[in-house]
């Protein structure tokens, strides 16, 4: 009976509640499409730092990883690639000859680090091949190509089929350099990677360096399942001890900060939301009560004891609450529904976005523990917000409450 009654009571004043209910229903509208919108956000930046920038796993010379010199290299590299395809979860390894090197152009130069690799390999492991905006992926180019970011193209003031000459160090400790003719320009979502980093064919880098054919220096690894990546890096640490074997978010860790940090700060905001709007409800409430303070009077005077005029009190807060808060998370999926298809364009922004990683055009991801997030804390300010009305509702004298003329 009390749920019926604490329900209608809500409805006594239309206007008053449904002011409420729609300022929580924005309010948690504008939490839930944010938590759509960040959700997005770092599973692009996810998946851009796998498929394109470092995969799920790689391994590396343990002296490598401290200093990234020339022969610090993996021997005999082929052998282990054959070993980790062997693995079950595994779906796919590309060996790379990296060097650090200085890369100039007619009008100015600019330090990189250069990547050796065998482009149909690489294909397997990163998306970069389906980022090439001008030319090619290191094809009509028969003598040295090299495939550089719009970024640092931009940079050097470069096109495709521009000279680059490339001077870096050989196995010896001496320097060297090589010319290079750019066969193609790439463009991810992060420009910093794009400036950064250049790919050649590894025999042309073996060539320039006198570079064992059978070694290299980093090995990389693509897996089935995203949910594979720690018990292979397990199997892949036993079974090659002496390398170091790193994982995205050790490679990575900048990228692994906002994944592992956004749902907390996504609370943060949330709990903000709500402890404005705690207020809100709170003085609707106590509104409420001192309206019906002779009707309260009256119940208690009849024999409705402490315990269920504070349940009532209660409960009228909570379906306030819940009503409101059911809405905003109905409008706030079907906002970001909306935009899953369409994606939110953010190109005004594009420069910064893209320094830091991020696709300018974000599609919003909805996951079911966001409602029931949102729910449990909904449902939290509702019970908190009551106490305090309820406490006043309890304080109500029945004898003084009837003399009252409302």
């Amino acid at each position: 009976m009390i749920w019926s009654v604490s329900w209608r009571n809500v409805w006594r004043s239309k206007v008053r509640s449904a002011v409420i209910i729609i300022a929580i229903a924005l309010g948690i509208f504008a939490g839930v499409f944010t938590w759509a919108f960040y959700y997005g956000m770092v599973d692009q930046r996810l998946e851009t730092a796998i498929k394109t920038e470092v995969s799920h796993i790689q391994l590396h010379n343990p002296k490598y990883m401290v200093n990234p010199d020339m022969i610090n290299f993996i021997p005999n590299i082929q052998e282990v690639k054959t070993k980790i395809e062997q693995l079950p979860s595994v779906s796919a390894v590309s060996c790379r000859t990296v060097q650090n090197a200085l890369i100039t152009s007619a009008e100015t130069g600019s330090g990189l680090r250069i990547v050796g690799i065998n482009p149909e390999e690489e294909q397997k492991i990163t998306d970069i091949y389906t980022k090439v905006i001008d030319g090619t992926y290191l094809t009509g180019i028969k003598r040295n190509p090299i495939l550089i970011g719009e970024k640092l193209a931009e940079k050097l003031n470069v096109k495709v089929r521009s000279k680059v000459v490339v001077i870096m160090q050989q196995m010896d400790g001496t320097m060297t350099k090589g010319s290079f003719r750019i066969a193609g320009i790439y463009k991810t979502t992060n420009s910093m990677y794009d400036e950064m980093n250049a790919f050649i064919r590894v025999e042309d880098l073996r060539n320039l360096t006198h570079f064992e054919a059978s070694a290299g220096h980093e090995i990389a690894i693509l897996l089935k399942n995203n949910q594979d990546v720690e018990s292979t890096l397990a199997d892949l640490k036993t079974e090659f001890p002496d390398l170091d074997v790193k994982s995205w978010r050790e490679i990575s860790p900048e990228v692994s900060l906002v994944e592992e940090t956004m749902d907390i700060s996504m609370y943060f905001i949330l709990i903000i939301i709500l402890f404005a709007l705690g207020f809100g409800i709170i003085n609707t409430m106590l509104m409420a009560i001192l309206e019906r303070v002779k009707e309260l009077g009256m119940l208690m005077a009849v024999g409705m004891n402490r315990r269920r005029v504070f349940s009532m009190i209660v409960l009228e807060t909570v379906f306030l609450t819940l009503t409101g808060g059911v809405l905003g998370i109905l409008l706030g999926y079907a906002a970001a529904l909306i935009f899953m298809r369409t994606g939110i364009d953010l190109s005004a922004f594009s420069e910064a976005y893209e320094r830091m990683g991020y696709d300018p055009v974000i599609y919003p991801v909805l996951k079911l523990n966001i409602a029931v997030k949102v729910t449990i804390l909904v449902i939290i300010t509702g019970l908190l917000a009551a106490i305090y009305p309820a406490v006043k509702a309890l304080h109500l004298k029945p004898a003084e409450a009837l003399r009252i003329d409302m």
